[in-house]
C-alpha cells in the first residue's frame, strides 16, 4: 500500500498525499480528559484546597473565640455578651473623633494621639539606636564599653524608667515618649551590631585592598547586608512600644487610648474596654505587618532549584 502511494506521488508531483492534520493542544487535552474523567475533577477539587487552607482556619478559630466569649457572658452578668459589645462599638465609631472637653474626647482621638507618642518615641529611638548598633558592631573598643551597659539596661521593664522620665521632664506626654524611647532602642541596638558583625570578612578585605574611606565602607558594604537584621530589630521595637504605650497611659492619665481604656474602667463601661482591646490589637497587627512587609521587600533569600 505505501509504495503505491509512493509511486502516485512519484507520477504526480503536483498532487500531493494527503497528511491526516496534527491534533491540536486543546483536543489533546480534550482526549486525555475524557481517557481519564477522575483526573480532571481532582484537579478541580486540589486547586480549591489552598484557598480552605487559607480562610477556613482563621474563620474557626474566630468563631471559637467569640463561643467563649458568649460562654462566658451567660456565666456572669457583668461581662458583656458578644452581641451588646457589637451594638456599643456602633456607636462607638459612629462618632469617633467628637471633643467636650480635654477629657473628653472620641476613640480616634485617643488612638492619634498614642500613635503620635509611639512615632515620636520610636523615630527617636531609631535615631539613636541604629547608628549605635553600627558603630558598636564595627569596632571592637566600643562593643566592649556599651555591651555591658546594654546588658544591664536591656532587661529593666520599660515602665520602671516611667518614673525617671516624670521626674525630669516633670509632665505626663514626654515621660511617656522616654518610656517609648528606652523601650525601643535596645533591639535596634543589638539587632544592628549583630548584622555588622556577621558581614563576611573577605568584604572587609576587600575593601582594605581598594582603600575604601570609613563613608564608602558603611554605605557601599555594611549597610546593603545590615538591612535586613536592622528591620527585624525595628519590627521588635514597634510592637515592644505599642505594648508600653498603652500601659504608661493608664498610669500618667491624660489623653490616649490607654488612658481611654482606664476612664472606661471607671465609669465600669466594660463593652467600651473590650472595644479598646480589639483596636489596640488591630492596630497592632498592622504596624506588625507593614514591617514585616517592609523586611520581605529588603530582604533576599537563595532561589533554589
Amino acid at each position: 500500500m505505501s509504495a503505491v502511494m509512493n509511486n502516485a506521488a512519484i507520477n504526480n508531483p503536483a498532487e500531493p498525499v494527503a497528511e491526516s492534520p496534527p491534533m491540536k493542544a486543546d483536543t489533546r487535552r480534550h482526549a486525555a480528559a475524557r481517557a481519564q474523567p477522575g483526573a480532571a475533577k481532582a484537579t478541580r477539587k486540589l486547586s480549591f484546597k489552598p484557598f480552605f487552607l487559607a480562610v477556613l482556619p482563621p474563620i474557626v478559630g474566630l468563631a471559637f473565640l467569640v463561643l467563649v466569649w458568649e460562654i462566658v457572658a451567660a456565666k456572669n452578668s457583668g461581662f458583656p455578651s458578644p452581641m451588646v459589645t457589637f451594638q456599643e462599638a456602633v456607636k462607638v465609631f459612629s462618632d469617633p473623633f467628637y471633643q467636650k472637653g480635654p477629657n473628653d474626647q472620641g476613640i480616634g482621638w485617643n488612638l492619634l494621639l498614642s500613635l503620635q507618642r509611639v512615632a515620636t518615641g520610636f523615630g527617636l529611638a531609631a535615631l539613636v539606636g541604629i547608628p549605635l548598633g553600627f558603630m558598636i558592631g564595627r569596632f571592637k573598643f566600643l562593643a566592649g564599653m556599651f555591651n555591658p551597659i546594654v546588658s544591664l539596661l536591656k532587661p529593666v521593664s520599660p515602665l520602671a524608667w516611667l518614673p525617671i522620665g516624670l521626674l525630669v521632664f516633670k509632665a505626663a506626654n514626654p515621660a511617656a515618649i522616654w518610656a517609648i524611647f528606652i523601650c525601643s532602642i535596645w533591639p535596634m541596638i543589638i539587632n544592628t551590631a549583630v548584622g555588622v558583625q556577621r558581614v563576611p570578612q573577605d568584604y572587609m578585605n576587600v575593601a582594605k585592598v581598594l582603600n575604601l574611606s570609613e563613608w564608602k565602607i558603611v554605605t557601599k558594604i555594611l549597610f546593603p547586608s545590615v538591612l535586613p537584621y536592622m528591620l527585624t530589630g525595628v519590627r521588635l521595637a514597634i510592637g515592644t512600644a505599642w505594648l508600653v504605650i498603652v500601659a504608661a497611659e493608664m498610669l500618667t492619665g491624660g489623653v490616649g487610648i490607654g488612658f481611654w481604656v482606664w476612664d472606661e474602667w471607671n465609669n465600669l463601661n466594660v463593652p467600651h474596654i473590650i472595644i479598646a482591646i480589639v483596636v489596640i490589637g488591630v492596630v497592632g497587627l498592622l504596624l506588625e505587618q507593614a514591617l514585616v512587609a517592609l523586611a520581605k521587600a529588603f530582604t533576599y533569600e537563595e532561589v533554589r532549584n
